[in-house]
């Protein structure tokens, strides 16, 4: 059997390559770029779309739930905007040669990753604040970095999704203030809610630095900016004093407030139960799964009649 063999690259474009990413310019979609560099950036932009997809539905769950019409606005619009963030991620990595039904394929069969978070399921209605005010928190400090990124669509797309994602953290600390300040009942919901989403969404940021397997090129091509356990630190860092000031107790008995680092400092995160979600095994990985093909199932009639409306009008275009 003969071998296939893989295409070296040109050491002088290679070279030119790393030497605008040094610079700090912006890598364009018509630029050349290694082909790691597009794989590397396709999986990643891939599992960011992904997650905003999966990340709708924890959320509208609830939005028939909601306290009041008020609350249930503010849900909708946020799940509405997190299928917009998905949709932009997904233009994105067209731009990088990839079609996006692929890439969704691969989420509808289970063979692509979206962020662990969303596997955990939304038991009250101070999920819905914990999500936005920890959940959206960790997406903000995660991807206002990313909008430095050296691929210049995914920067740019960060930039919107950024501004939107600062609305939704803003909603959720709101939603947990006023329960903080509510009855004994809804101030024992929302630690609840505390306590089931925080080490969770210290897991969002991915493994530690030492057991990441894709940080290191990403870093390099500057496509991130900072590693995950200093996005974390980050995260904890802006976390604590806001759970002080509304009186929520993180659950979280080693934390406490180093004066020389200025850093908040906290107990080990569980690493096993976080590589058991990304396994598959969560508490809701079959559920948001099934959901998203069934939601793809039900849609198919949408798909057919657009298809069938693009023909008709391209066959009376052609007739004229």
């Amino acid at each position: 059997m003969a071998q296939t063999t893989v295409p070296q690259e040109d050491p002088a474009l290679l070279a030119a390559f790393e030497a605008r990413i040094a610079a700090g310019e912006s890598i364009e979609p018509k630029d050349w770029m290694p082909e790691r560099y597009r794989k590397q950036l396709t999986r990643m932009m891939a599992q960011h779309a992904h997650s905003e997809i999966v990340g709708m539905l924890p959320e509208g769950n609830w939005i028939t739930r909601a306290p009041s019409l008020r609350r249930k606005m503010s849900l909708i619009a946020k799940v509405q905007d997190e299928a917009g963030h998905g949709l932009y991620i997904y233009c994105g990595t067209e731009t990088l040669g990839v079609d996006r039904h692929d890439l969704f394929n691969q989420l509808l069969d289970g063979s692509a990753k979206y962020s662990s978070i969303f596997n955990y399921p939304t038991l009250s209605w101070a999920d819905m604040g914990v999500i936005g005010w920890f959940v959206d928190g960790a997406a903000i400090v995660n991807q206002t970095v990313l909008a430095k990124a050296s691929y210049g669509p995914y920067a740019r797309a960060m930039v919107r999704i950024c501004k939107e994602e600062n609305f939704h953290k803003r909603q959720g600390f709101e939603i947990c203030a006023t329960l903080a300040k509510g009855t004994p009942a809804q101030k024992e919901m929302l630690q609840d809610a505390v306590n089931r989403f925080w080490w969770p969404s210290l897991m969002m940021f991915g493994p530690s630095d030492k057991d990441s397997p894709n940080s290191a090129e990403l870093l390099k091509w500057r496509v991130k900016r900072k590693t995950n356990d200093e996005l974390r630190q980050r995260f904890v860092n802006l976390t604590v004093p806001q759970a002080q000031a509304i009186g929520v107790t993180l659950p979280d008995p080693d934390l406490k407030y180093n004066a020389e680092t200025k850093n908040w400092e906290f107990g080990e995160i569980d690493w096993s139960e976080f590589w058991e979600v990304v396994q598959g095994n969560g508490p809701c990985n079959a559920e948001r799964l099934a959901a998203r093909n069934k939601a793809h199932d039900d849609g198919q009639w949408v798909r057919e009649a657009a298809l069938a409306h693009a023909a008709k009008r391209s066959a009376k275009s052609s007739a004229a």
